[in-house]
């Protein structure tokens, strides 16, 4: 009996693109692209879509490292059992050519059309996420802790692709991100924490997980963007209108992580999570709308 399923030559593309995870790279290309363009005196859209094309064949090629290194994970989870490596749809093969393709691509552009700061800091970002933060999920919280690296280089990245330099508007950059990441990452950890577990993924702070130590973790990081949203307007980076807009995002985003110290429940949560989600792109485009040039 021939048990050989035919895909179609259009559902392997739509494999190929669920790999990418779109809607998860085009967050990382927005914030990369935001970096970029707070950092240039004036906008050049050719400059500007090149480099969104780099960071999302970067981004994408990560995504399937992760996906290939957790395929037997993925079946675990109700979740992700559909992706297009656990269900069959792909071969590892095929998604390990594939991500080099993408990494190759997104690399080679950012080195030959940008800088080799540009093209070392995301290399280091794939390979932090690929290979090091994606086995970590299974040790415990300090893969948070590891993946926020990554996850916050997407600014600083976009900014030294613009100016060939660090310096320390790139590092505020980082850091507003960097912190983000902690409520971001627990707060869908939280709401998922059923799921995760079947995988074996131990992503929450405390080791009870889904209790009042764990929201008291969240709402402390979330303490350190306060401060941190007044920087970019000291190093005249942009004005006083995106500073208040930022506290103001910020002081919202606290609120909720109170809320979720109050009732620790999904339903809080799941509010937090939303608000991480809305949080970052407000703030930035607060801070792009007002930047000092």
């Amino acid at each position: 009996m021939n048990n050989t399923i035919n895909i179609s030559v259009g559902d392997k593309l739509k494999g190929y693109f669920a790999l990418t995870k779109f809607r998860l790279s085009m967050t990382v290309v927005f914030s990369s692209c935001f970096g970029f363009a707070i950092a240039a005196p004036q906008l050049n859209a050719g400059a500007i879509l090149l480099f969104a094309l780099a960071s999302y064949l970067v981004t994408a090629s990560a995504n399937v490292i992760n996906q290939i290194k957790e395929k037997e994970l993925d079946k675990l989870m109700s979740r992700t059992q559909n992706r297009p490596l656990p269900s069959g749809l792909l071969s590892v093969q095929e998604a390990i050519g594939f991500s080099v393709w993408c990494g190759v691509l997104g690399l080679g552009i950012l080195f030959y059309f940008y800088n080799v700061y540009a093209f070392l800091l995301s290399f280091l970002s794939l390979l932090l996420y690929g290979f090091v933060y994606t086995p970590l999920k299974r040790v415990g919280p300090i893969a948070v802790a590891v993946g926020a690296l990554p996850g916050a280089f997407p600014p600083m990245i976009g900014w030294v692709a613009c100016t060939g330099h660090f310096g320390l508007e790139p590092g505020i950059l980082f850091a507003i991100q960097f912190f983000w990441q902690f409520p971001h990452f627990w707060a869908i950890a939280w709401v998922l924490d059923e799921d995760y577990s079947k995988a074996g993924f131990k992503l929450l702070p405390s080791s009870g997980g889904r209790n009042l130590s764990s929201a008291l973790q969240i709402m402390s990081y979330t303490l350190f963007l306060l401060p941190l949203c007044w920087v970019p307007y000291y190093l005249g980076m942009t004005g006083i209108n995106s500073a208040v807009i930022a506290l103001l995002s910020g002081i919202l985003f606290l609120s909720q992580t109170f809320q979720l110290m109050r009732q620790q429940s999904n339903k809080a949560a799941l509010k937090l999570m939303f608000g991480s989600f809305l949080y970052l792109p407000v703030v930035q485009i607060a801070y792009l709308l007002d930047k000092v040039s």
